[in-house]
């Protein structure tokens, strides 16, 4: 892909992702930008949503999942993600069947089968029942104690099948974790979409937060089937507009303008939308890069420096206290203007967190 190819769909998707000029004002604002937030780690799930509703806390994302407003399961891909959480239940009816079909075979190997889902599930729903809530811990005690074992990886298993049939999801915070709820109870007015709705609503809010983006890139996010994406595109109409780039037809929001945005370097968590959320990843992240952020492609995505819409490095933290430490490696040296940029989005992570910044490095290598 030609350097003016990719600079254009960075900057396109700078927007999309409202990581530059956003207007939210909110995590939860943020989470309905963006449909589904991978966050299979929590953390990186919590800066991902403040990133993107700029001058928020992790207090303020707390606060969104102890209201209820947006809520964690595994709607896509058998991946935990953050959502809104009305929009959980369409959501995991797109893929759930097939889902849990895949994982007929290990549940095997594990002794799991109906008749354990079952008791397992009247088991969860005697314990929350009422408003209850229960730390994952807590609720592997209560399978355990009424005899059905959550040893040797079944627990988490059980936890999974039911999220995905959507008995359970996790909701509130609490000192001990995130905690699980009733699904039914904790989201009152979930949206209830037909079949052909869901799919033109994944597509519009899809490429919307994620445009420019391709056919194959909502194939693998979401893991629907071709025509079942072709489907959601063609019903999408209007609200989505289609660009050419190298002969490869992209997709994104209707009014999403086409001009350049200022420049400027952020601090994104590990597992972001803005790399992970993609089958195609070259437009932000040559290939020649890829294992410094991905190491041996072990599907773990460390946290990126990004510049000027291409991510140029990796970061990690160090709490001390009432402080930060951040230290970056970079690809390559930046320059004066990204360094002193570096040290703006560092004091915006350390506000994030409530700490004071401590050490702010940076090492080329």
């Amino acid at each position: 892909m030609r350097r003016t190819d990719r600079a254009r769909i960075a900057n396109l998707r700078l927007v999309a992702h409202n990581l530059v000029a956003s207007t939210l004002t909110s995590p939860a604002e943020a989470a309905s930008s963006m449909l589904a937030t991978q966050a299979q780690d929590l953390s990186s799930a919590q800066w991902a949503l403040a990133v993107r509703s700029p001058g928020s806390t992790i207090a303020d994302v707390d606060k969104a999942f102890n209201e209820g407003s947006i809520v964690r399961s595994w709607p896509f891909r058998g991946t935990l993600h953050v959502t809104p959480a009305a929009d959980l239940g369409w959501m995991l009816a797109l893929t759930r069947d097939r889902i849990l079909r895949g994982a007929t075979t290990r549940h095997a190997g594990l002794g799991l089968d109906e008749q354990v889902f079952s008791r397992a599930a009247d088991v969860v729903r005697g314990a929350l029942r009422g408003g209850g809530r229960l730390s994952r811990a807590a609720l592997f005690a209560e399978l355990d104690a009424s005899g059905i074992a959550t040893g040797h990886q079944r627990g988490g298993h059980i936890i999974w099948y039911l999220a995905h049939t959507g008995l359970i999801c996790f909701g509130p915070m609490e000192a001990s974790g995130q905690a699980v709820v009733l699904t039914d109870e904790w989201i009152p007015e979930a949206r209830r979409l037909s079949p052909d709705e869901a799919l033109a609503e994944l597509a519009v809010r899809y490429f919307t937060s994620h445009g420019p983006a391709t056919l194959r890139d909502l194939l693998w996010w979401s893991k629907i089937l071709v025509p079942e994406a072709r489907r959601a595109i063609e019903g999408a109409g209007d609200r989505l507009r289609q660009i050419v780039i190298d002969d490869t037809v992209y997709y994104l929001g209707a009014d999403q303008p086409d001009k350049p945005v200022a420049p400027g370097l952020i601090l994104l968590p590990g597992f972001d939308e803005y790399l992970l959320g993609y089958g195609d990843r070259d437009a932000v992240l040559p290939p020649e890069h890829s294992a410094r952020v991905v190491p041996g492609s072990n599907g773990i995505f460390l946290p990126m420096v990004v510049s000027n819409g291409q991510v140029v490095g990796t970061w990690q933290r160090t709490i001390r206290r009432a402080t930060v430490d951040t230290a970056a490696t970079t690809f390559a040296p930046l320059t004066a203007t990204s360094t002193a940029r570096y040290t703006k989005a560092v004091e915006s992570y350390a506000r994030y967190l409530g700490l004071n910044p401590g050490e702010a490095t940076i090492v080329d290598s």
